[in-house]
């Protein structure tokens, strides 16, 4: 279960956006993580998608939340979420 603390803007996000909670959980799983000034920034790259499909049994299970492999999550130096969204 997703256990880190959203703010307010994110919780916002997450709602705007129509963002499964159950992604972030994958996202903190599987997710690739890159560090871009003072935040983290989590997503899904090539291997995190390769590791996804493993755990969901293959490609039919990964059909299921292809529609969000291109969220991203910033997360702060507290370990906050800042905000969620889509990568283009």
């Amino acid at each position: 279960m997703f256990n880190q603390e959203l703010t307010r803007h994110a919780s916002r996000r997450i709602q705007q956006r129509a963002i499964p909670v159950f992604i972030l959980d994958l996202l903190e799983r599987f997710g690739a993580e890159q560090r871009q000034g003072k935040s983290d920034h989590i997503f899904f790259d090539k291997c995190s998608v390769r590791r996804l499909k493993q755990h969901f049994g293959g490609s039919r299970g990964l059909r299921i939340i292809e529609p969000w492999l291109n969220i991203y999550v910033v997360m702060g130096d507290d370990g906050s979420v800042i905000t969620v969204g889509h990568r283009r």
